[in-house]
């Protein structure tokens, strides 16, 4: 009888892949796991129980078909994993880098909640895809046929780029707008390559580029372009331009030279990443070398500035957040990996005010946990007189972020926005109330994950693609 490969989580224990030592990936950029071996790819996947309802695909927002290419892993079907995996994730290299896999098909899997430890999901799916890299599995993107159809893309972020992936395959003539130089996103400027290595983003593009996806770059919707002249040259326009405002703080001294916003501070450390010239780096305004620097927030962004404030050479790192650690928004994963690289937490503390001009200190106010809010959270509340100063030469905002107000940017009143900013668009097509207008990502859900705006991508794809085959049998009948 052929021997069982799968359901060995009682005999084979949880591994993950090795993790460079703190010491060593303080001093660079690099990603800090180190890529399963097959052997190791193959033993963790046979730890999948084939359970008869797998939560790990319903808690992915893609629903990854998880068990069926751990089977083929565990089985030494690596090829046919990777085409099980691409079926239904646009980017599952970088899904497999940067998911909060704790919170979503790890978190949820059946033998972590038996006690046995979850199978590591996120580590296997990224080691196909690098693998179907390197074998030369990834093949290009060559549509069948040729449509007439165009559609316009604003914003080269996840979003985008997989509504670009999936059109083009269709033959769609696909233009994409961006307002940086790089296509990407954040997935570009915004993640620290300590998580993401750029050259896993960069081949993506070059991948969509060799398809004929046009990449109009350094492009500002409402400056350079507008949106009316976007509709015009196109049947149908996606908008994916995420969300850029950061939120800010209040108090006295919050506007002192010294204080920066996250997503400045981190786009500078990726420009320098990719060798450009980085005019704050040299300035010292954007750059933590030698400095006291303290990051206000709890989010996966403000792990991100603490981790790379560590890389740039601070000479103290601390993380200041209102709730405790048990309630805060980022990944625990993240923190315990910001620990081990030096960075000090400061929970159940709120920014207050500052001194200095330049800034040279962060009045912080005393926390306690009070009453749950709405959302079930417990609401933070100063405690009376407990306040205190906190050294620092850097301050770095990462509080969060924000829709831009896009109808006044954009000159475009008609566009339909909730009260707090997002656009309107049905969730289940992007379709928004502007004739062929659709919307994606993070302006429709609010500040979210890679792998949401990953599947609103595809799905808005599809529904533009029905609309033109609707519109093409329309014409066809008259």
């Amino acid at each position: 009888m052929a021997k069982q490969p799968m359901l060995k989580f009682t005999s084979v224990g949880r591994d993950m892949p090795e993790k460079r030592g703190a010491e060593t990936r303080r001093e660079d950029f690099h990603e800090i796991y180190a890529e399963f071996a097959d052997a190791k790819a193959k033993e963790q996947s046979s730890r999948c129980s084939q359970c008869g309802v797998p939560y790990c695909q319903s808690h992915c927002p893609l629903h990854n078909n998880i068990p069926d290419w751990l089977r083929m892993t565990a089985t030494g079907r690596l090829q046919e994993a990777y085409q099980i995996s691409q079926e239904t994730n646009t980017f599952p290299e970088i899904c497999g880098r940067i998911c909060p896999q704790d919170r979503l098909c790890e978190g949820n899997c059946v033998i972590e909640q038996s006690g046995h430890g979850t199978v590591t999901i996120g580590a296997v799916e990224k080691y196909i895809t690098d693998t179907a890299w390197e074998k030369g599995w990834v093949e290009d993107i060559t549509p069948s046929v040729e449509r007439a159809e165009s559609v316009g893309i604003i914003g080269a972020g996840p979003g985008g780029l997989a509504a670009a992936d999936r059109l083009r395959r269709a033959g769609v003539q696909v233009t994409v707008y961006d307002r940086y130089d790089r296509a990407g996103g954040l997935m570009t400027y915004g993640i620290p390559g300590f998580k993401l290595e750029k050259d896993v983003v960069m081949r993506r593009i070059d991948q969509l580029e060799k398809a004929g996806v046009k990449f109009v770059l350094n492009c500002n919707v409402g400056e350079d372009l507008t949106f009316q002249a976007i509709r015009g040259q196109h049947d149908s326009v996606l908008i994916a331009t995420g969300v850029y405002k950061t939120r800010e703080l209040g108090g006295p001294g919050a506007g002192s030279k010294g204080i920066v916003r996250a997503i400045d501070y981190l786009t500078a450390s990726n420009r320098a990443s990719f060798g450009d010239d980085v005019p704050e780096h040299e300035d010292g305004s954007l750059f933590a070398k030698g400095k006291k620097v303290v990051v206000i927030g709890g989010g996966d962004t403000a792990m991100d500035c603490v981790r790379t404030a560590i890389r740039q050479g601070a000479t103290s790192v601390k993380c200041l957040y209102r709730r405790d650690r048990a309630n805060m928004p980022g990944s625990q994963r993240e923190v315990q990996n910001a620990e081990e690289e030096g960075v000090e937490f400061v929970w159940m503390a709120a920014p207050k005010g500052f001194t200095g001009d330049p800034v040279t200190g962060v009045i912080v106010q005393r926390m306690r946990l009070g009453q749950p809010d709405a959302t079930g959270r417990r609401s933070p509340e100063p405690i009376d007189g407990a306040e205190y100063t906190e050294d620092a030469d850097l301050v770095i905002k990462a509080l969060g972020f924000e829709p831009e107000e896009l109808p006044t940017l954009w000159g475009e009143p008609e566009l339909p926005v909730t009260r707090w900013g997002t656009i309107k668009a049905d969730f289940r097509t992007g379709r928004t109330d502007l004739e062929d207008v659709y919307a994606v990502g993070d302006i429709v859900r609010g500040a979210s994950l890679v792998v949401w705006a990953i599947k609103d991508g595809r799905d808005a794809a599809d529904a533009m693609l029905n609309a033109f085959e609707a519109q093409a049998a329309s014409v066809a009948a008259e």
